[in-house]
């Protein structure tokens, strides 16, 4: 059998498509916009006919029918990572949530420590040698498929396909349909004066020549914004937006100088526009692949002037950061920020920047606190942390004592804030 015929004898309905579910299955969704909406609809429509299905996922950006506390045990959420569609539940406590570095999931994935019975996921058209890719988002979802007892795809032609290793062979596939809905955007974040100032302080630290990493968040973006006077800058990131782009059309990024993979822009997941998505698109200067590889810290390093730029929630006077939660609350998910700390600290010349306004709530709470909210998660240790960068500047803290940091975030703090956190540190010891 060729792979048109292949292809004509998996294509079907999302309908049809759930009879290959079972009661008690773990269904992998890709990151984001790689999520397949016809599938998950489908699945929403009918949640009711099954029991203790699972439906694990980083970052959802659509609220599906099955985001339900009164059919979660039915059908229900696991969340790698919480977004807006997913936060309520999670805050709520009727969705579940693993943590990981997003950087071992495939590992836990291929050793069975976390499951994968069934992959839900949104794929291009099929090219004439059998192969759709999952141009969107390669992340933890090609270990996945490897493991899975059932590949469901979504093939939709505004997917692009992408190089990398994100490509699916149509003998690997159980079931198919077909959709033309138009991928979901995401837009930028919003970027105002202290995002633009917290910007500066890091745009003006960045050499011509590093590799970069990119989070999400209207900090980044103005980081992004202000680095397009700089010279071969190259791309190394988990994820790729937007900014990205604009980098790449003002001549900043050239990928030359990268030490490894010169020439080539790497990611494992996509967030942004119908542009971005399309430029993507059998594009020879840029690579989709698993997060294992995207931000495996060896790798990554591998760079010379590695420069991550990730946000956090709060920070302490010993520099731990709390990234993912409000106290015990649950915000978002561990990602990738460890990952690329680690990274630009082995990094030759390597710089990590952890970027926050420095307050909350219209300045009426103080983002770099004493101690940490009691039941934080700590997501970037003490001793990885390297430079944390507010709207007052920034604080270098590797290589400095315990005293010496409490001085410098203390510094970068909000000016009302200082004393109280002064006396604060002095009762630690740490003054």
């Amino acid at each position: 059998m060729n792979v048109q015929d292949l292809y004509r004898a998996r294509r079907g309905s999302a309908d049809d498509a759930l009879n290959h579910l079972r009661d008690g299955d773990f269904i992998v969704v890709p990151t984001g916009v790689g999520e397949p909406p016809a599938l998950l609809t489908a699945l929403s429509d009918q949640r009711r006919r099954f029991q203790d299905v699972k439906v694990g996922q980083i970052l959802p950006v659509q609220p599906f029918g099955y985001f339900d506390p009164t059919t979660q045990h039915h059908v229900r959420h696991v969340a790698y990572f919480f977004g807006g569609a997913s936060r309520p539940g999670g805050q709520a406590g009727w969705t579940d949530f693993i943590p990981s570095h997003f950087s071992e999931m495939p590992s836990l994935i291929r050793r069975g420590r976390m499951p994968a019975d069934v992959v839900f996921a949104l794929a291009s058209p099929m090219d004439e040698h059998g192969y759709m890719a999952l141009g969107l988002t390669a992340d933890y979802t090609m270990a996945a498929i490897a493991k899975a007892r059932a590949v469901v795809l979504e093939v939709n032609p505004h997917v692009p396909f992408a190089f990398g290793a994100c490509h699916v062979h149509i003998s690997q596939v159980a079931a198919l349909v077909e959709s033309e809905t138009p991928i979901k955007e995401v837009g930028l974040p919003v970027v105002g004066p202290v995002q633009q100032a917290i910007g500066a302080y890091v745009a003006e630290r960045i050499e011509d020549g590093s590799t970069l990493q990119i989070g999400y968040g209207g900090i980044p973006d103005a980081v992004v914004m202000q680095l397009t006077a700089k010279r071969d800058l190259g791309i190394h990131t988990e994820m790729i937006g937007d900014g990205i782009l604009t980098l790449l059309e003002s001549g900043a990024v050239t990928n030359r100088r990268k030490n490894f993979m010169p020439g080539k822009m790497v990611a494992t997941f996509a967030l942004g526009s119908q542009r971005l998505y399309r430029f993507l698109h059998r594009n020879p200067a840029m690579e989709m692949h698993p997060v294992d590889f995207t931000n495996d810290p060896y790798s990554a390093a591998r760079n010379d002037k590695l420069v991550s730029i990730n946000a956090t929630l709060q920070v302490d006077l010993l520099g731990q950061c709390g990234s993912e939660s409000m106290g015990p609350v649950p915000y978002s998910g561990t990602g990738g920020q460890a990952d690329f700390v680690r990274a630009a600290n082995r990094s030759e010349g390597g710089q990590s920047f952890i970027v926050l306004p420095s307050t909350a709530k219209n300045d009426t709470i103080s983002r770099i606190a004493p101690v940490l909210t009691p039941g934080t998660h700590v997501s970037t240790g003490k001793n990885e942390v390297d430079q944390v960068v507010t709207e007052y500047g920034v604080a270098c803290l590797r290589g400095l004592s315990a005293k010496q940091r409490a001085a410098a975030l203390i510094a970068i703090a909000h000016p009302k804030f200082r004393d109280e956190l002064t006396e604060e540190a002095r009762k630690l010891r740490l003054l």
